[in-house]
């Protein structure tokens, strides 16, 4: 349980609402519930699918509370940035696909959350930015690497070092998001993508997804390999089996996630 976050599980999706109003600003505490809220959904076999999203119309969340910031305490800038990390990097790695229903501004932190999942959907209202150096700071949360990812050197520097914030279809536009829906439908559209991966072998998700994610830090050359293997590693799964038996027999896979 968490004073700042609301978890509830729809069949095999996992939904966590950001619950810390009027503008769902991140604390030490509920990053740290962030974490071990991913955590515990990695140990769930029944959940292959988590979205992310803020509570209310206005807020999907406008990322860091500055008065944590305004002593200029260097020992809490690194604490903080150490937690905003293991929170945002354990989402990253969660092991089914995560998804960010972007209900409104994702600003700063905010906007690396939905970073840090594996897809983005945004309301037609949705604004987003990194706005750090307006105040004097930087995005300290996988900002800088992982908006790169997404859309590019270009538009990275103008959303970091111009902070220029972006709406709803120039994100789409850009790639910063991969698809955009009528105000007030962004968690009706992620939990219609989440119940899509139910469909898949969750096992081969897993692999798959961790496959994606080597381009971020190994050359293709050494990543075709792991791919092989991983390929052939799926036929010690019960999933595999499943799978293409299920095919043979024109019927639907019962997966048991192992």
């Amino acid at each position: 349980m968490s004073e700042f976050l609301k978890l509830e599980k729809q069949k095999n999706t996992a939904v966590i609402t950001f619950n810390n109003p009027p503008a769902h600003t991140w604390t030490k505490q509920s990053l740290t519930d962030l974490k071990n809220m991913v955590l515990s959904l990695n140990e769930d076999k029944e959940i292959y699918a988590l979205v992310v999203t803020g509570d209310g119309e206005k807020f999907f969340s406008a990322g860091a509370d500055l008065n944590v910031f305004a002593s200029g305490d260097k020992t809490v800038a690194r604490e903080m940035a150490e937690v905003f990390g293991q929170a945002f990097e354990t989402l990253s790695q969660f092991r089914g696909v995560s998804i960010a229903a972007i209900n409104g501004y994702a600003m700063g932190g905010g906007l690396e959350v939905a970073l840090a999942c594996d897809i983005r959907i945004a309301e037609s209202h949705a604004q987003m930015a990194l706005p750090e150096a307006t105040v004097g700071l930087l995005p300290c949360a996988g900002g800088t690497q992982n908006l790169h990812i997404l859309v590019g050197e270009g538009w990275t520097k103008r959303m970091i070092l111009c902070g220029e914030r972006i709406k709803a279809d120039k994100a789409l536009q850009i790639g910063l998001v991969e698809e955009v829906v009528e105000s007030g439908q962004g968690l009706a559209a992620a939990l219609e993508l989440a119940s899509k991966v139910s469909k898949q072998s969750p096992v081969a998700v897993t692999a798959c997804k961790s496959l994606i994610q080597m381009n971020r830090s190994m050359p293709i050359s050494q990543a075709l390999p792991k791919e092989r293997d991983a390929f052939v590693d799926l036929f010690d799964s019960l999933d595999q089996k499943e799978g293409v038996n299920a095919f043979l027999e024109k019927r639907s896979p019962v997966w048991q996630n192992k």
